[in-house]
């Protein structure tokens, strides 16, 4: 879905125009997709609700990170490790559309498993 995007709409657009039309092909395929949702996390005993926002949860089992960047800095891998860890997930990807070829654009980030 997301070769279908690029290919159809190009780089250069804003990281909320790929999250809005990436859910609606998820949701297309009958796939339960949440966008900006929060996942509360606990810090020193206490639950805070919004310990951050999921650019897309989908089936609550995977965590997808959207970006529209030059590059992906090794901290945007970081990032969406933390936020499995966090939310308590196991397989998220990392998605930049600002590239020429989207498969360099797609990173399998998998939380437990060594980098």
């Amino acid at each position: 879905m997301a070769y279908r995007i690029h290919t159809t709409l190009g780089p250069g657009l804003l990281e909320s125009v790929y999250e809005a039309v990436l859910a609606y092909e998820l949701e297309a395929r009958g796939l339960r997709v949440v966008r900006q949702q929060p996942i509360p996390i606990v810090y020193q005993g206490t639950r805070i609700e919004v310990g951050f926002k999921a650019d897309l949860a989908v089936e609550d089992q995977v965590i997808v990170e959207i970006k529209s960047v030059e590059a992906v800095a090794p901290v945007h891998k970081k990032q969406l490790l933390t936020h499995l860890r966090l939310a308590d997930k196991r397989l998220g990807l990392l998605i930049n559309f600002n590239v020429v070829l989207i498969k360099d654009g797609i990173t399998r980030i998998a939380n437990g498993m060594p980098d």
